[in-house]
């Protein structure tokens, strides 16, 4: 489960990344502890086939939805059955989006008690997309943009944390995901390179991330690792 990240750079960093046009309102807001129901960018095209950069709540909410509520129960759709499932198929098919982030955070259960929480991120600070899925909800107050961020089974490493992660895009895959063909779902949803993710830090950080008040730099710090070997746990 990818179930809390970091998103710090700002609207006009994002767009030169994603070669993107701005239509976040000034809504786009630095994040060093991004939680479910969070307002945060993704990138998506627009009706014209161009790049969007978007500001959405981190929670899917399908058509028939009662109230945004429920989208807290939707944060992370199965690679696995995206392009099947009744909620996600229709927006795996016609509306996919990056999901831009500095790295994701998962939680170990400690032999001796407690957790640790490690933030995995690029060693080189690039930028991560996260393939994610959007849909606009008709809801009283009016559309209201929302996405969800897809999950498979982890590699290497990093399965070492969690038995799930983020389904992570390479730069040279970002436009057949925002455009491609659905049919194309095994090839679309392909897990990354193993020799791709070594490139990935897996870092320590301290408790202060588990509660959602709390955000700013001081949350990715690196912290002593713990000696014992951890047993997996999940966020939720």
């Amino acid at each position: 489960m990818c179930g809390r990240y970091a998103t710090t750079r700002g609207a006009g960093e994002l767009g030169a990344l994603f070669e993107s046009y701005d239509e976040t309102e000034g809504r786009v807001r630095s994040s060093h502890n991004v939680a479910p129901t969070t307002t945060v960018p993704l990138v998506r095209l627009d009706a014209e086939g161009h790049r969007a950069l978007s500001a959405g709540r981190w929670g899917f909410l399908p058509p028939w939805s009662r109230s945004p509520a429920d989208g807290a129960r939707m944060i992370n759709a199965r690679a696995e059955t995206v392009a099947t499932s009744r909620a996600y198929a229709p927006a795996f098919a016609r509306r996919r989006c990056l999901v831009p982030a500095d790295g994701w955070y998962e939680w170990v259960r400690l032999p001796e008690g407690g957790r640790q929480a490690y933030f995995m991120t690029p060693a080189d600070s690039s930028v991560l997309a996260l393939a994610g899925i959007w849909s606009v909800w008709q809801g009283p107050a009016g559309p209201l943009l929302t996405f969800s961020v897809l999950t498979t089974a982890a590699v290497g490493e990093l399965a070492g944390v969690h038995e799930r992660m983020p389904l992570l895009l390479p730069r040279p895959r970002w436009a057949s995901w925002l455009g491609g063909p659905a049919d194309d779902s095994a090839g679309l949803l392909a897990p990354p390179d193993p020799g791709w993710l070594a490139d990935l830090e897996i870092r320590p950080v301290g408790p202060a991330v588990g509660n959602v008040r709390n955000n700013g730099p001081a949350l990715t710090a690196r912290v002593p690792r713990p000696a014992a070997p951890a047993e997996e746990m999940t966020l939720f």
